[in-house]
């Protein structure tokens, strides 16, 4: 039955009805609510602030200069006085063979770096977590951190000292009698070379991560499963991937959104060694065709292609991750 209101014969107060409040109400509380949620956390939304001007104006801004490459751009013309070529410029991309063979290097340096790059800072994670010594442990993290500090000319420069036909490998090979090896110079060399190199730059400031990881796996599971009678190899199987698979997950995705960027420094400055046959990557090419040779159309076509097959292969692998059971980069 309807509840009606009624009257208290002793005070003459109408009791009204008990029912479910207003949508006004309703938005008031959510609006109160919110508020106290931002007082809370004005601290750390400040914090925030600068990295969202950063992005807003060197990320989300520069999304206009995208038109760029649907137009034939004249610097004196400006960017919206530019004659408009529509599709032009990619149909002209897609038919050059120096933009594919560009892009078959990237993607084999690329494929080379996310086999034998992406392991190793997980690999040297594992072997520092399972250092018993602090004062080792500080001390092979300085030594694997430092390489990340140093310029990419410099990387370049020590590799040179050593591997080049004068450098100290072949200078040992020589005086021991021995054949010496092109490698600096060698066309064949260069793809393991390149991945070689940022192995020896980043891998160390790759395991920041995954340490940080393996911090958080709780130690009775290890004490349980070698109490169970599991091996070193067991227990990473069964205890320490699944605990750190989300993070995994999440830095494969990342990195296959950057798979096409393989370094345009490291790049440029060794191209010259073995020729654009096999040192000229996407990077290198939007540089010469864009900065060099002024055709910035083109060479913005050539970049917004990159950035869109990043793109798709982030989205096409965050669905993977969702059907797997893994949480992705995003919902």
């Amino acid at each position: 039955m309807p509840t009606v209101a009624k009257e208290r014969p002793e005070t003459g107060v109408v009791d009204l009805p008990d029912g479910p409040q207003s949508g006004s109400t309703t938005q008031i509380q959510q609006r109160d609510s919110a508020w106290k949620r931002f007082r809370s956390s004005r601290t750390l939304l400040l914090l925030m602030v600068p990295g969202l001007v950063y992005f807003l104006v060197f990320h989300y801004g520069a999304f206009v200069g995208n038109a760029v490459a649907f137009k034939e751009y004249d610097p004196f013309a400006g960017l919206w006085s530019s004659p408009w070529v529509g599709v032009g410029n990619f149909s002209r991309m897609f038919a050059d063979p120096d933009f594919w063979h560009a892009t078959w290097n990237t993607l084999f340096i690329a494929v080379l770096q996310l086999a034998f790059y992406f392991p190793v800072p997980l690999a040297i994670a594992l072997l520092l977590h399972s250092l018993t010594s602090d004062i080792v442990r500080r001390f092979v993290q300085s030594v694997v951190y430092l390489p990340h500090f140093l310029s990419w000319v410099i990387v370049i420069a020590l590799f040179q000292q050593v591997l080049s036909d004068t450098g100290l490998l072949n200078s040992f090979l020589s005086d021991s009698g021995l054949h010496t090896v092109d490698i600096i110079g060698n066309p064949d060399a260069y793809r393991p070379l390149v991945v070689a190199e940022v192995i020896w730059k980043d891998a160390g400031w790759g395991t920041i991560i995954f340490l940080a990881a393996l911090m958080q796996v709780d130690d009775q599971q290890y004490e349980a499963a070698a109490i169970d009678g599991a091996g070193p190899w067991r227990r990473f199987w069964h205890v320490t991937l699944p605990s750190i698979r989300p993070i995994v997950v999440l830095l494969l995705i990342m990195r296959l959104g950057d798979i096409l960027s393989v370094g345009f420094e490291q790049m440029l400055l060794q191209r010259q060694s073995v020729g654009p046959e096999a040192g000229e990557v996407l990077d290198t090419f939007v540089y010469w065709q864009g900065i060099v040779g002024g055709d910035t159309g083109y060479a913005a076509a050539a970049g917004l292609f990159k950035g869109l097959v990043g793109a798709l292969l982030v989205f096409v692998a965050n669905r993977i991750a969702h059907k797997l059971g893994e949480q992705g980069v995003y919902k």
